[in-house]
């Protein structure tokens, strides 16, 4: 089973947010067959791990992920416009190749977990391969939802600019990159005072495993200085 893919227009896909902010209908993903090497190879890498797997947002792993170039993953995804906007109601989760199930059911299985054990038991259900009414779905359902617009389309096909799109979309805007990158640079200044706290203790016990050398005076030598001095 794998968390966090799925499918959009039959195209493979990485949620990214589950629901937007304030927009539960809508949720944020890429898609995974359209991204450049660099960036496939480092979102599929952060996906398949322990922690991508954990995770319950997606994006929460690639904010923390820096990438081979030293950019951050998520904002170089948002800055090179590869995160798309879409309904959630078109996007199926496929945890497995045989299993799927709409994202906002999927959303409102998990919304309600803590309710009760029904909402559980579906959960369970959809992981074994059964639909919601109980009933085995097909390998491959068939798509729900609208078609994608011709906005979202535009995009697919790179004919919106990316700063366009993020100017109308208001995803991850200037402000929350300004917040985000703050975050990450109060992170990185306590990890290089640690680092220089714990390198001025190794230096310390360097030091005091290599005992300071003795002046190394010959006896005879010593002796014919102290007979000089008592002649004159």
């Amino acid at each position: 089973m794998m968390k966090h893919i799925g499918k959009h227009n039959n195209q493979r896909i990485v949620i990214l947010f589950r629901k937007v902010p304030d927009e539960d209908h809508m949720c944020l993903l890429c898609y995974s067959d359209l991204l450049p090497r660099l960036y496939h190879d480092e979102v599929m890498k952060a996906l398949e791990s322990p922690i991508g797997q954990n995770a319950q947002e997606f994006s929460d792993v690639l904010f923390r992920t820096t990438m081979a170039d030293g950019q951050n993953c998520l904002e170089a995804l948002h800055r090179a416009g590869l995160i798309k906007k879409v309904p959630t109601s078109q996007v199926l989760v496929t945890p497995t190749a045989t299993a799927s199930v709409r994202l906002d059911e999927l959303n409102g299985i998990l919304d309600e977990m803590a309710k009760g054990e029904e909402a559980i038991k579906k959960l369970a259900e959809i992981d074994a391969d059964r639909g919601m009414s109980g009933k085995r779905r097909q390998a491959e359902p068939r798509e729900v939802g609208q078609p994608v617009n011709s906005r979202a389309r535009a995009q697919v096909e790179g004919t919106v600019s990316a700063e366009q799109y993020i100017a109308e979309s208001g995803i991850l805007d200037d402000t929350a990159l300004s917040a985000q990158r703050l975050a990450q640079a109060s992170k990185m200044k306590a990890e290089a005072q640690s680092l220089l706290a714990e390198a001025a203790r190794l230096e310390q016990e360097a030091a005091q495993l290599i005992p300071t050398p003795a002046t190394n005076v010959k006896p005879k030598a010593t002796k014919k200085a102290a007979a000089k001095k008592q002649a004159a």
